[in-house]
């Protein structure tokens, strides 16, 4: 086996695992604290925090879409897709695949599962009508079940609940969409540049990072979709370098 799909691996499996570690972590501890006892601030921070890794989750997942969390073995790189997609909201893995590619295949397009329907345009209509696209009654009722379970049997506080677990799902739905479809995908009065139909930002890579892992990045991400997201800020200084990014 290539050397470096090894090393690539071993790294995709620990920025993976990571994600998902304290992302977990973070939870359980938001969870069992008594809610009373939080101040506001810390509270708002928590939502704050909780949101970024749940944006994380989904991040983990996308690679495995591409393959770059553990290209070694696509057997384990898809239970890592899988994994993260069902803590993230019991997201169809397969369903959400099939429908990445169809984006990447045909961005900014009518065939694009992603992209606005040509009523839907401004920001917010987009948004409801991309995850109106995306959320099934299933999840749904898993998502209740989910709750209920965490209510009941393990006692957790219906608070705790709605605001570390719930809202910042909800969060991080939006911070993906924008940061990912909309501010790279929208149309501009000098329309799209290539046949990716996609511009990138110009953010430093700590505020990349902190956005959505770098996946405003995204003239890069689909110039080169086979590179995971912490890779993204050395291709852009590729392109930059070259001068073949097309920036927003």
């Amino acid at each position: 086996m290539d050397n470096s799909k090894i090393k690539d691996s071993i790294k995709g499996a620990l920025a993976a695992s990571s994600v998902i570690t304290v992302w977990l972590a973070s939870l359980i501890f938001l969870l069992i604290q008594p809610f009373g006892e939080f101040g506001f601030l810390f509270m708002l921070a928590g939502v704050f925090w909780q949101t970024f890794l749940y944006t994380g989750l989904f991040i983990t997942a996308h690679d495995a879409m591409h393959g770059t969390v553990f290209p070694a073995n696509r057997k384990i790189n898809n239970w890592a897709g899988t994994l993260a997609v069902k803590l993230y909201a019991l997201f169809s893995y397969s369903r959400l695949l099939k429908k990445h590619w169809e984006h990447h295949r045909h961005p900014a397009s009518e065939q694009d599962p992603d992209y606005h329907d040509g009523e839907h345009r401004g920001l917010f209509r987009w948004y409801v009508y991309f995850m109106v696209s995306y959320i099934t009654w299933k999840q749904i009722l898993g998502m209740a079940i989910a709750f209920n379970i965490f209510l009941y049997i393990f006692h957790i506080e219906s608070i705790n609940l709605v605001v570390f677990w719930i809202i910042p799902s909800f969060l991080s739905t939006f911070q993906l969409f924008y940061f990912g479809t909309y501010l790279p995908h929208r149309e501009l009065e000098n329309q799209y540049p290539d046949e990716h139909r996609a511009r990138s930002n110009q953010y430093s890579v700590f505020w990349s990072f902190i956005s959505c892992y770098h996946f405003g990045y995204h003239w890069e991400h689909h110039e080169y979709p086979h590179i995971p997201w912490w890779r993204l800020p050395r291709v852009k200084r590729m392109v930059l370098t070259s001068g073949s990014g097309k920036q927003s």
